[in-house]
C-alpha cells in the first residue's frame, strides 16, 4: 500500500509517494519547480535563494579553509597538504565571488530585463517563454539576453571551479581513510 504526503506552495502541488518498501521518497510526474511557476516568479525566487545559497557555502568553504590551515601550517606542511590548501583557498574565492559579485549582478540583469519584458506582456508565462520572439522585435532586449547569459554562465564556472576543487579535496581526503 502506497502512501501519499503533499506539500501544497501557493498554487504548485508537489506530491511525493512512498511505497513501503522504498526508504526515499519518489517523486510524482509532476514537472520541475520551474515549469510550474511563471518564468519571473521563478527568477524572483532564485534571486532570494541564491544569496543565501552562496552565503553558506561560503561560510562553510571559509571554515574548511581555517581548520586545514590550522591543522597543517604552512611551514612544516607537504607538497600535497599545500595543494590542498590551494583547491580549498579556490572553492573560497569561486564562492566568494559568486556571492558579492556576480549573483548581484545577474539579479540587477534580471530586474532590468524583467522591466522590459513586462512593458512587452511577457513573462508571466509558465513553461515556453515568448522572450526569443520579441528579441527579433527589440534589439535591447536581445542585448540584455546577451549579457545575462555571459553572467549566467561566469555563475556556472564559478561553481563548477568550486565544485571540481572541492572534490579534488575529497579525493585527498578519501585516500587517508584506511579501510
Amino acid at each position: 500500500m502506497a502512501t501519499s504526503c503533499t506539500l501544497t506552495l501557493s498554487h504548485i502541488d508537489f506530491t511525493v509517494l512512498r511505497t513501503p518498501t522504498s526508504r526515499q521518497p519518489q517523486q510524482s510526474h509532476r514537472p520541475q519547480i520551474e515549469r510550474n511557476l511563471p518564468r519571473h516568479q521563478f527568477g524572483s525566487l532564485q534571486g532570494k535563494m541564491f544569496p543565501a545559497y552562496f552565503t553558506l557555502i561560503s561560510a562553510c568553504s571559509a571554515i574548511s579553509v581555517a581548520a586545514f590551515a590550522y591543522l597543517h601550517p604552512w611551514k612544516t606542511a607537504a607538497t600535497i597538504e599545500r595543494y590542498q590548501l590551494g583547491f580549498l583557498l579556490m572553492a573560497l574565492g569561486c564562492n566568494l565571488s559568486n556571492l558579492l559579485v556576480i549573483t548581484p549582478m545577474m539579479v540587477e540583469m534580471m530586474m532590468k530585463r524583467y522591466k522590459i519584458e513586462k512593458d512587452f506582456g511577457i513573462g508571466s508565462e509558465v513553461g515556453h517563454s515568448k522572450n526569443k520572439e520579441m528579441t527579433k522585435r527589440n534589439p535591447a532586449l536581445a542585448v540584455m539576453n546577451r549579457k545575462f547569459g555571459i553572467i549566467h554562465a561566469l555563475s556556472s564556472l564559478a561553481s563548477l571551479m568550486s565544485f571540481g576543487s572541492l572534490a579534488m579535496h575529497s579525493w585527498y581526503l578519501s585516500s587517508k581513510l584506511d579501510l
